[in-house]
């Protein structure tokens, strides 16, 4: 029997709405990695106060491409610039389709000469597959499943840990033994760290400085360990999947914009060739916000705050239609920092007996894999949230959303649609609710000051 496409998946259900919005999975899983290790509180708190150590290990695919064509095919998808890019050093990959609608971002590493590696969620690697298999190129895909994907495992490949925080550079010392290497933004080095060799990404999360280190798996105990020793001086804390999840909210990256592949006709091709059981046949959609037209979720890379990183100096997928998106972008990337009081009564809604508003987890409220809640003013709709939750750093419940530009300006009072849109679908991880408005206010992106100031510059 042969598999069934994710374009006849679509057929059957009707639409690509109807089969995201009636998926019974959850929000994007972080396995393996405890909830908490401490507190998720105090965990966060580490991250600005002191420094911590986030496993990384676990929860994204990793997907080897190499070989002579290897450059020419990231080149050929890829909206960034390639110029100089290869070996020790990093960049946001962040691909399109024909219309210049995001299909994912990833992290795209040079390991060595026509060797690189793709590390984030898997819709990224699948186009980037399929071109690589169809294409003609001269070079391969190997590929290792995050833990909780069909085929992943709890051995994997590569370890690896990322430490961040105000004191993570005095800790990388300690465990070099001796001054850190000046190393530029996304660049990386090698080091030496409990003896084996370790590669170290200059990186960055929530504004505090650090590196992303991996390398062989079976050197990944090893290495922790000399890690979490030496890290006590340090206020080091181990990060659980709770709070790593909310990290974003003070960072401002969108961690989930869908996958623009369920309409175009030029991508009718991808959608037979890709299974139906791959991650973009399976998560789900949810939140406030709801159009039958599928097409209302998808992202441009200005939307979602990329557009310094597309550069029209190569052709690639989606180039023409971006050269017109670029004259006169339409949304913006904020932050919406929540009423408090009007967070707590949604919150109060728990303690009657009556009609109850949809529950807040904390530090992450997000019931779907791709959430996507409405942004209105004076009752019209201005723009979308696509991730909400708790800072315990700021004190606040923070949302990142994407505004139409009018309404886009720090300070402006907006309001934020919490709850599903009644008989839209429905999924294990939400109750039967009543939709409740918050107010909100426009803030800057990222949220938290550090990463504002210094994120690119530490």
């Amino acid at each position: 029997m042969s598999r069934e496409s994710l374009e006849q998946a679509i057929q059957k259900a009707g639409s690509a709405v109807k089969l995201l919005r009636n998926s019974q999975m959850g929000p994007h899983v972080y396995p393996v990695v405890p909830p908490e290790y401490t507190n998720w509180r105090d965990e966060q708190h580490a991250w600005q106060k002191a420094c911590v150590l986030f496993n990384q290990s676990y929860h994204m695919t990793d997907m080897t491409v190499e070989g002579p064509d290897a450059l020419k095919l990231l080149s050929d998808l890829g909206t960034n610039s390639f110029k100089n890019f290869g070996p020790n050093k990093a960049k946001q990959f962040a691909p399109c389709n024909p219309e210049g609608y995001v299909i994912g971002d990833v992290i795209l590493f040079g390991l060595q000469e026509n060797v690189f590696n793709l590390v984030g969620r898997p819709a990224v690697h699948n186009w980037v597959q399929y071109h690589c298999e169809t294409g003609g190129y001269d070079a391969k895909c190997t590929r290792d499943e995050r833990s909780a994907a069909p085929g992943g495992s709890v051995i994997r490949k590569t370890y690896r840990f990322q430490i961040q925080g105000p004191t993570a550079g005095k800790l990388m010392e300690k465990l070099i033994g001796g001054a850190v290497p000046e190393v530029k933004f996304f660049h990386m080095h090698d080091f030496t760290i409990a003896g084996k060799r370790v590669r170290g990404l200059r990186h960055g999360m929530v504004g505090q400085p650090g590196f992303e280190l991996f390398g062989p798996w079976a050197e990944g105990d090893a290495v922790k360990e000399v890690i979490v020793e030496a890290g006590r001086e340090f206020g080091l804390r181990l990060v659980g999947a709770r709070a790593y999840s909310s990290n974003t909210l003070e960072s401002g990256w969108i961690p989930s914009p869908l996958p623009a592949i369920y309409t175009s006709p030029k991508m009718k091709a991808y959608r037979e060739w890709l299974p139906s059981t791959t991650w973009e046949g399976v998560a789900s959609l949810g939140g406030s916000f709801y159009s039958e037209n599928i097409e209302d979720y998808y992202l441009t890379p200005y939307d979602l705050g990329y557009g310094t990183m597309v550069k029209f100096d190569h052709d690639f997928v989606g180039r023409d239609a971006l050269e017109k998106i670029s004259k006169n972008p339409k949304r913006k990337k904020v932050t919406l920092a929540l009423n408090s009081d009007d967070v707590m009564k949604v919150m109060g809604t728990m303690f009657t007996k009556g009609n109850r508003a949809k529950y807040i987890d904390f530090p992450s409220a997000v019931y779907a894999t791709w959430p996507y809640d409405r942004v209105t003013k004076n009752g019209r709709t201005i723009g979308i949230s696509t991730w909400v939750g708790y800072s315990s750093n700021e004190g606040k419940m923070l949302t990142l959303a994407i505004l139409d530009n009018e309404h886009a300006e720090n300070g402006n009072e907006v309001t934020f649609v919490w709850g599903e849109q009644p008989d839209t679908g429905s999924r294990p991880t939400v109750e039967a609710h009543v939709q409740t408005e918050i107010r909100a206010t426009v803030a800057p992106v990222p949220y938290a000051e550090v990463a504002r100031e210094a994120y690119r510059t530490k």
